[in-house]
């Protein structure tokens, strides 16, 4: 149990993760792409149908110009005037493309409302077709939304709201139509393409994989590159050359890194992360103002008292006559934190830096301050990114 704080928890959080153990190596796959084989986004404009009085209102002219357009592809004549919106909501429909998708397949989309919809819940995607960025339809989306939040409001206002029952869901609501042109076969050569780009990662993946194959079929380009030649042996089966390389296991390399999120107080630092000699003091200055009024009411039974002084009987302005004094007063209290000087050798790691920065008690945003100071006074060997 951690009884002193949550921020005890952090810090001996902190330096669990620190203690030296072997690191474990990662696959190919989940460190490397193959260049040209990447999913693609789809998009469409549609219309959500059988809303509860809660779509779009008549104002909102592309919806109700949607709907007319639609009815008149259907052979049904009608007028821009004689069209209410309220159970109709215009939409935009995205989904992803997984790369080796054929026809017929089924892909999750995602419905949002670009008008002034006040839910989607219980509402029907009409057929919406979705297009690339080439402007080629791919995939036909239709079926009812899932929305994993509601809204309730009454004629007089107010109500409640759970989530965004703007933006809703269909598991399976596209059917792909089109595929995208990708082949393996007769293929030579594959690019690897590094998630984080590093020269010594790269060398330990290309040193696995000449290993494992007894042959030199891997070869490093640049530091987020890599070039993988398909032997005689894998020419008519080159998914399993792809699989077995996915599968070898290498250590990556990160650079020295400190990843800092000032909006929730969150700090991550890396394991390669050195510091020099430095001595680190925090201290908090607070300073408290509180402002109170005095009245003083007038004696009982007293006349108006004009133009006759006031007195003051045990702190307490009193007010002759039947004058009432109100009299401003401030209490003003400063607190500033007694911390000692914490004073760091040469080549400490980040888990010296931790329990230094627990000896003075520091929260965890004040932590990210000291981390700032420590990298201007060029003694935080590492990139520190605030996000």
């Amino acid at each position: 149990m951690c009884g002193r704080s949550k921020f005890t928890c952090f810090l001996v959080l902190m330096l669990v993760l620190c203690l030296p153990w072997e690191a474990a190596g990662a696959r190919i796959k989940d460190i490397v792409s193959i260049k040209g084989i990447r999913p693609n986004q789809l998009f469409g404009y549609g219309l959500v149908l059988g809303l509860n009085g809660s779509g779009d209102k008549d104002g909102t002219t592309f919806t109700v110009q949607g709907l007319v357009n639609m009815l008149e592809r259907q052979g049904i004549k009608v007028s821009l005037a004689d069209v209410k919106v309220s159970n109709v909501a215009a939409v935009m429909v995205s989904a992803t493309l997984p790369p080796f998708a054929r026809v017929g397949k089924k892909i999750d989309i995602t419905v949002s409302s670009i008008g002034d919809a006040k839910s989607l819940q219980g509402g029907t995607l009409l057929m919406t077709p979705l297009k690339g960025v080439d402007g080629k339809v791919y995939a036909l989306a239709q079926g009812p939304l899932v929305v994993g939040g509601y809204t309730a409001s009454g004629n007089a206002g107010g109500g409640s709201t759970k989530n965004h029952p703007t933006v809703g869901m269909i598991s399976g609501g596209a059917t792909v139509e089109s595929e995208i042109p990708l082949s393996l076969d007769e293929k030579k050569e594959f690019t690897l393409v590094l998630n984080y780009p590093d020269f010594t990662t790269a060398s330990r993946i290309v040193e696995q994989v000449n290993d494992h194959f007894k042959e030199p079929l891997a070869k490093p380009v640049d530091s987020g590159t890599l070039k993988l030649r398909v032997p005689q042996r894998f020419q008519d089966n080159v998914v399993n050359l792809l699989a077995e390389v996915g599968q070898l296991e290498v250590k990556p390399d990160t650079g020295a890194r400190v990843i800092v999120n000032e909006k929730t107080g969150t700090v991550v630092i890396g394991e390669n992360v050195r510091i020099s000699t430095v001595a680190v003091a925090h201290g908090n200055l607070n300073i408290q103002i509180k402002e109170t009024t005095q009245v003083s009411q007038p004696e009982p039974f007293a006349p108006p008292g004009r133009g006759r002084p006031t007195r003051t009987e045990g702190g307490v302005t009193v007010a002759p006559g039947g004058a009432t004094v109100v009299s401003p007063d401030s209490d003003v209290s400063v607190d500033e934190e007694q911390k000692h000087l914490v004073l760091l050798p040469e080549g400490r790691t980040v888990g010296d830096l931790v329990r230094a920065l627990n000896a003075i008690g520091i929260s965890p945003r004040d932590l990210i301050t000291v981390l700032q100071a420590v990298k201007a006074a060029g003694a935080l060997h590492g990139d520190l990114e605030v996000i």
